[in-house]
């Protein structure tokens, strides 16, 4: 948890994350309303189907904020079989941009959850049954501090993934994290990073009951301060078992140097995608 002396600065954020707990842990009908506005989607009829399941979790860069260029490139379109968990907690058909009613205070665009699941899709092959469902909880602008237990965002997106084990039940083949570039602003972040992210790991397992939950971290490609090394080094030192790292470094930013272009998180979800293959190989030809 944060030192007392420094959460004044941070009070908008938090405010922000206390809003977006009280709409995911008990949304009220003006969530759902507003989920359907913007997913234009039916329910999907492979709702109540079991389904490999993926949190979605971090800050922007899992969010989103690829410019959809027109025709949108088939790895960023919808798929009957690709669901997505809205804030209303209804399975709807995924579309970009995922996170649009949970990153509710900045404009989401594309992100590598679409391009992860078409990959996933192609390597099971035209003849599968594979359905996959996506809980996207990734809010901008997010250290990880703000993610420990009992800080809204970890008991907002604990409490969305029980619900979608719920929904239809299913299996949570993996964690997604995207997320450190706000903790390279302030060094005493930056060297505290490795620790939060394995406590956030076996708090993950444990809340879930998963003892050995596969947790596919990226490595930064960028960063809001001037620690990003030091953030870096931690993510690949993290020294806990099916923790594995994707690095971003070297992807195409966009002109504010700190988001990922359209290009870049295609490419990066199917590196994803291609490394849960590479490590659970086995978990999607069963379904």
């Amino acid at each position: 948890m944060k030192p007392a002396a420094r959460r004044p600065l941070l009070l908008c954020g938090l405010a922000a994350a206390a809003t977006l707990s009280f709409l995911l842990v008990a949304p009220p009908p003006l969530a759902a309303q507003l989920s359907s506005l913007l997913l234009p989607f039916p329910a999907s009829p492979y709702a109540g189907r079991p389904k490999l399941l993926f949190l979605l979790a971090g800050q922007s860069n899992m969010a989103g904020r690829g410019v959809a260029p027109s025709p949108l490139p088939p790895p960023f379109r919808p798929h009957p079989r690709v669901l997505r968990l809205a804030a209303s907690r209804r399975w709807v058909v995924a579309a970009p941009p995922l996170h649009a009613d949970i990153d509710t205070h900045k404009a989401c665009g594309l992100g590598p959850g679409m391009p992860f699941a078409h990959r996933l899709l192609q390597s099971a092959g035209p003849a599968s049954s594979l359905v996959l469902g996506l809980v996207p909880s990734a809010v901008g602008g997010t250290r990880i501090w703000m993610w420990a237990k009992g800080e809204p965002l970890y008991e907002a997106a604990v409490e969305r993934t029980r619900a979608a084990l719920g929904e239809g039940g299913g299996t949570l083949g993996a964690v997604l994290w995207f997320q450190g570039e706000s903790d390279t602003i302030e060094l005493d972040d930056a060297t505290a990073y490795g620790g939060r992210m394995e406590r956030l790991v076996n708090d993950l397992r444990a809340d879930l009951g998963i003892p050995n939950l596969p947790v596919i971290q990226v490595g930064l490609a960028s960063g809001e301060g001037n620690y990003t090394d030091i953030v870096r080094e931690a993510q690949k030192n993290i020294k806990l078992p099916n923790v594995i790292l994707v690095d971003a470094m070297g992807l195409p930013l966009r002109d504010d140097q700190l988001h990922l272009s359209t290009e870049a998180q295609l490419e990066l979800g199917d590196m994803l995608g291609q490394a849960y293959l590479k490590f659970n190989s086995s978990t999607y030809s069963r379904q």
